[in-house]
């Protein structure tokens, strides 16, 4: 599998990135650790994951990903040198208190936050250290616009960096990303890092798929023109491009069981569970059989093929899930179908942003 440079850092990764958010809730540490060899052994030199996970959020399971994934890098030593690994420093609290109880995101949250993944990772050093959603009030994970009465960020974009900086200093941190980012904090974080000689931003990670293209809205040009990679996740819209949902009325009771949006009421509630991102889903879907490709290649051969695309970050819960997106790669996508795939988005525009 080939690799590609992150931004102007020196990390280097492959097109297809292994997300881990289920490891700890839908899956087991036992077939983690299965997922895990069998990504290795495929190629797939980057692994991500954050302090938070798993996913939904819960007390409980908060930091039970890294733990897991910190196992199995005890278990193999010698991997740990062969890839890149991601984690996230989690924002100020969304509603879970038990991974940031302030409504801030200070400096010494952020090397806290750091040294503890550190050590449930069992690894000296992160390769990539993202923050996980902006300390600002932006507009996220389904919250539609910017409401600037709404503010109550307290710590600036400048202290946040010179907290990341010093972790990098340190040898803790290899290079730093962000995620969930508008084009202003992108650009606000490149232009304070060139002034003030800190670290550059190497990465953005942020909701790319079908049923979520808001990535080309704007932030696409700013990341291109500052050299800022793009790590696309939920590249299925959360399973509802792989057309376990088609049969289903909603995403509700009469869904399939074993389906994150219908298992989890939090997530049913997001923007992957509205009814507007499961009808265009079911087009792109329908789209895809029409051209005898599964839903599944044809929405991850869409962000594999995208310039816009360093690596597409893939959440699986079994080692069938991740062969069948990692064969995906190296699939085209005719420009008929993608001319297609546009006139869809052009009636139906962008349900689950």
């Amino acid at each position: 599998m080939n690799q590609i440079q992150l931004g102007t850092s020196d990390l280097r990764v492959t097109p297809v990135c292994l997300g881990t958010m289920t490891f700890g809730e839908q899956v087991g540490e036992t077939e983690a650790h299965a997922i895990l060899d069998r990504s290795l052994e495929r190629g797939v030199n980057f692994i991500d994951t954050a302090e938070m996970y798993s996913v939904p959020a819960r007390a409980e399971t908060c930091g039970a990903t890294e733990t897991i994934i910190g196992n199995w890098l005890a278990k193999h030593p010698s991997a740990r040198s062969k890839l890149v690994l991601a984690t996230k420093v989690a924002g100020p609290s969304r509603g879970m208190p038990w991974v940031r109880a302030g409504g801030g995101m200070t400096p010494q949250d952020i090397a806290d936050s750091c040294h503890a993944s550190l050590k449930r990772l069992q690894t000296e050093v992160i390769d990539l250290y993202q923050i996980h959603w902006p300390e600002r009030h932006v507009p996220a994970f389904g919250t539609l616009y910017y409401t600037p009465e709404a503010e109550r960020s307290s710590t600036s974009l400048h202290a946040q960096l010179d907290a990341l900086a010093a972790l990098v200093k340190a040898g803790k941190v290899r290079a730093i990303g962000l995620s969930n980012e508008t084009p202003y904090g992108v650009h606000e974080f490149v232009r304070l890092a060139e002034q003030h000689g800190l670290p550059r931003i190497a990465s953005v990670q942020n909701p790319y798929c079908l049923v979520n293209r808001t990535v080309e809205n704007g932030i696409d040009e700013t990341m291109h023109r500052l050299n800022v990679s793009l790590l696309a996740y939920s590249p299925l819209g959360f399973g509802l491009l792989t057309g376990k949902y088609d049969a289903s009325g909603t995403v509700g009771s009469d869904a399939p069981k074993e389906g994150r949006i219908a298992k989890f009421e939090s997530v049913r509630k997001q923007r992957w569970g509205r009814p507007e991102a499961l009808a265009a889903a079911r087009r792109y879907n329908a789209l895809a059989r029409e051209h005898d490709l599964s839903p599944v290649q044809m929405a991850l051969a869409f962000c594999y093929t995208k310039w816009q695309v360093a690596s597409t970050i893939i959440g699986v819960t079994s080692v069938a899930q991740l062969d069948e997106n990692i064969d995906a790669l190296g699939t085209t996508l005719p420009a008929g179908l993608l001319a297609e795939i546009d006139k869809i988005r052009w009636e139906l525009r962008d349900p689950a942003l």
